[in-house]
């Protein structure tokens, strides 16, 4: 196992906090696709079923972050952990937009993000939009190394995968004739483009915010420097 890196606050891989962590994270996340077999909506039956949903692509993202990092802490191996820092690259920034679009939209009109007949309750609430983003964050903020990737590569990936998430809608559109979520509906394509490029944005500024915290919560002063002025950039620094 490769030793833990010198702006790491806790260890990991391990099998202490580490796999306890990991697999609180692992039991949320299957809870909340536990749920979703149960859960009986036109949109579970359609063309892409629950895979329309940005949040339900997070979800999955988040999943498959934990899920490897919890084979990281059972076999201790620096590969297996390396590829959860990887993925944690995407997932986490994509699991904190989720959650800015939507609880800022709720604040709104809940009905912009689910039609009136198919509203969450709390608790479920709570692990599709709230939990993908804590677990998240306290992974990269206390048991992972300082991210490698740099601003224009943040913003290209962002941008990549707002764009590759307006074709699947559009091509799900295309079969079911109706998009996932309400406001969609209600925007016209320009409207769309708008929100796709401006949700790209927003996801590469959560990353700045990351690594801002990441500098903020390991008292790296640079790291919080670096935020205001190399968006999304954390370059793994060794003292």
């Amino acid at each position: 196992m490769a030793p833990r890196h010198p702006l790491q606050r806790l260890a990991s891989p391990s099998r202490q906090l580490s796999m306890l962590l990991h697999l609180a994270g692992v039991a949320s996340f299957t809870a909340s696709f536990n749920f979703l077999r149960t859960w009986d909506t036109p949109m579970s039956a359609a063309f892409g079923g629950n895979f329309q949903f940005l949040t339900i692509i997070g979800l999955a993202l988040a999943q498959c972050t934990y899920a490897v990092g919890l084979l990281a802490d059972v076999t201790l191996s620096s590969q297996l952990f390396g590829l959860k820092n990887v993925l944690s690259v995407c997932s986490a920034p994509l699991a904190i937009l989720i959650s800015i679009l939507y609880w800022g939209l709720c604040a709104i009109d809940k009905s912009l993000v689910f039609p009136p007949d198919f509203q969450l309750d709390l608790l479920p609430d709570l692990g599709f939009h709230a939990a993908p983003a804590l677990f998240l964050a306290i992974d990269l903020l206390f048991l992972s190394p300082p991210w490698t990737i740099n601003g224009y590569s943040a913003l290209a990936l962002s941008e990549s995968f707002g764009f590759l998430y307006w074709f699947w809608v559009e091509y799900c559109f295309s079969h079911n004739g109706w998009y996932p979520y309400p406001i969609m509906d209600i925007l016209n394509t320009w409207q769309r483009a708008i929100l796709f490029a401006g949700s790209a944005f927003l996801m590469t500024g959560s990353t700045v915010v990351l690594k801002w915290v990441y500098g903020k919560v390991n008292g790296i002063e640079q790291f919080q420097k670096e935020a205001m002025v190399d968006p999304a950039g954390i370059r793994a620094k060794k003292e």
